[in-house]
């Protein structure tokens, strides 16, 4: 029996199912609600809600974690428990590239404990990473140079990637963003300033070069030099072919005809007039046939020709050595690669610019800045010398089949003529001032003799470009030679002559300076590395501060350390 409800009753509560009365009928009967009259619906309408309650709580749950492990990425720890776990976290924010976060996690570490784990950063990865990794970057530097401490850390690689930036791309921006990491590398390393000097000239002279390859002037004009070569060594040909007719026909050169009694001193005494006139006659007309003003122009062909090889040479030097900081398997043209890399080079050097004083154009400080300026420039050539002149000469060692193999005998012969070219020119300045004491009859120890020789180095100082020094030169060659008699290739080695050339025309300048420039000459291995006097090469082992063997002297300016050895460090 129907059961019915009085109007006055109240109204029964609602069980767990009812409220499904009032969801929209048409919703039931289309099947998307299951049925209340059906128990089985009832319990699969349970079981289904239960699943998506579950769902949901376990997504919300997950979302939950992965917002909490993002979280703990990027929270800041205000007391990192030990550098190691540090170095951990530095690590994994940039492997994420969040370099902004790592350096000030990397902030907070002090500069002592940031020096003992610099060298497990993997700077390569750092460097890859710029710009965005400078703010990491000058953190590391400036907590390294605040500490008075130099690492294993290879920030040459840092710089040239700077380089290469600026190189390939021409945003105005970029400047902006890595103008503070730029002044604090060459605050860690000043020989980076010297470095980029060097390459940035040379980069230029190759440049310069590639354009000399234009037309020849020539008699009949303005030709290509092969051609006027070529011509020239026609007229060469002719004139010699009319030489040596011209001497069948006189007879001077039959051997049958002359004999050795007719040129004894005796017998050229007793000549008649006529004789030495036809002897003059027939010299005349020799000297008329060779001795053309045509036949003049061969050798400023060939000084053109040499120029121009050995400009080529220093484009694709300089070419090889960039594709070795860049590899690439893109072919440019050789002058924008060139120009793009001196681009990059001079970009770097104007971010360290020092601004000029408000007051050197009254003139008080014009002498000191003068001075300094100079003493940059020497220092600059004497560093260009590592980075351009050996580079060439070891390459042409390289070529050598003696030398095929003796890589260290070559690293030696290039360091011994550093060395011989400066004991050589500090002799030729003394014998120099000896001989004007000499001849003017002074005593040198004399406050005039004490002038006169500042006097007399000022001017081998101002003629150090011109002054003649093919005897010390031919010395430096002859000690090297005699030395290594068993290598009779280094004698006729062109590379190495203006190897030897270069290093004693910049030892010559060095040491007619007041006060003058010395080198180290303390050369004993196994030493540790002393990073005030010592820099690494690059291809050293860094794990190691035992110092194997030296490519490179240093140069010292009153017992203070300009430019500092190049060494090879290594397990002894």
């Amino acid at each position: 029996m129907k059961e019915t409800r009085r109007e006055n009753d109240p109204p029964a509560p609602l069980g767990p199912l009812d409220g499904e009365k009032l969801r929209p009928r048409a919703a039931r009967r289309g099947g998307l609600l299951p049925s209340p009259r059906s128990p089985s619906a009832r319990r699969d309408h349970l079981s289904s809600t239960d699943c998506i309650f579950a769902s949901s709580t376990h997504s919300c749950r997950n979302r939950g974690e992965m917002r909490d492990s993002g979280d703990r990425i990027r929270r800041e720890r205000t007391s990192p428990t030990s550098p190691r776990m540090v170095l951990r976290r530095v690590l994994v924010l940039s492997e994420g590239r969040q370099f902004r976060e790592a350096a000030a996690v990397l902030q907070k570490l002090n500069c002592n404990s940031v020096a003992a784990v610099a060298a497990d950063l993997p700077l390569d990865f750092l460097a890859e990473g710029l710009p965005h990794s400078a703010q990491l970057l000058e953190t590391l530097f400036n907590k390294l140079i605040t500490a008075g401490q130099r690492p294993n850390v290879n920030a040459e690689q840092v710089v040239w990637q700077l380089v290469r930036l600026f190189a390939a791309h021409d945003d105005p921006t970029l400047k902006t963003k890595v103008t503070r990491l730029t002044r604090t590398l060459m605050d860690y390393q000043p020989d980076f300033h010297r470095m980029l000097s060097a390459r940035k000239k040379a980069l230029e002279h190759a440049i310069q070069g590639l354009g000399c390859h234009g037309l020849t002037p020539e008699a009949s004009g303005l030709t290509h030099l092969h051609v006027a070569i070529k011509a020239e060594l026609h007229r060469h040909i002719d004139a010699y072919k009319s030489a040596l007719h011209r001497l069948d026909e006189l007879g001077l050169a039959a051997a049958s005809s002359k004999k050795p009694v007719d040129a004894s001193h005796q017998r050229l005494l007793s000549l008649h007039h006529a004789d030495v006139q036809q002897r003059l006659i027939d010299n005349k007309t020799l000297l008329t046939i060779l001795d053309k003003p045509d036949l003049k122009q061969l050798r400023p062909l060939l000084d053109t020709l040499a120029t121009r090889v050995q400009n080529d040479k220093e484009a694709l030097f300089c070419v090889s050595q960039l594709k070795r900081l860049q590899p690439s398997s893109e072919e440019k043209p050789v002058a924008a690669m060139l120009m793009a890399f001196a681009r990059g080079c001079g970009a770097l050097l104007e971010m360290v610019q020092a601004p000029e004083s408000p007051c050197t154009s009254d003139g008080y400080h014009s002498e000191p800045e003068a001075d300094n300026d100079r003493g940059k420039d020497l220092v600059g050539r004497y560093a260009s010398l590592y980075y351009q002149n050996r580079p060439r000469a070891l390459e042409a060692l390289d070529s050598l089949p003696e030398l095929a193999h003796a890589t260290q005998l070559k690293s030696k012969i290039l360091f011994s003529v550093v060395v011989l070219a400066f004991r050589t020119c500090k002799n030729l300045r003394d014998n120099k001032l000896k001989e004007t004491f000499r001849n003017l009859h002074l005593d040198g120890r004399t406050a005039a003799g004490q002038g006169l020789r500042q006097d007399v180095i000022k001017c081998l100082a101002a003629s150090a470009e011109t002054f003649p020094l093919a005897d010390a030169e031919h010395q430096v060659r002859a000690l090297v030679c005699d030395t290594l008699k068993e290598y009779r290739c280094l004698e006729g080695c062109a590379a190495l002559r203006r190897y030897v050339g270069d290093v004693t025309r910049v030892a010559w300048l060095l040491v007619n300076q007041l006060p003058a420039y010395e080198l180290d000459t303390d050369f004993q291995t196994p030493l540790r590395l002393r990073p005030d006097k010592h820099q690494r090469h690059h291809s050293a082992d860094r794990t190691s501060d035992t110092i194997k063997a030296y490519l490179w002297p240093a140069l010292v300016l009153q017992n203070a350390y300009v430019y500092k050895a190049v060494v090879v460090t290594g397990g002894t």
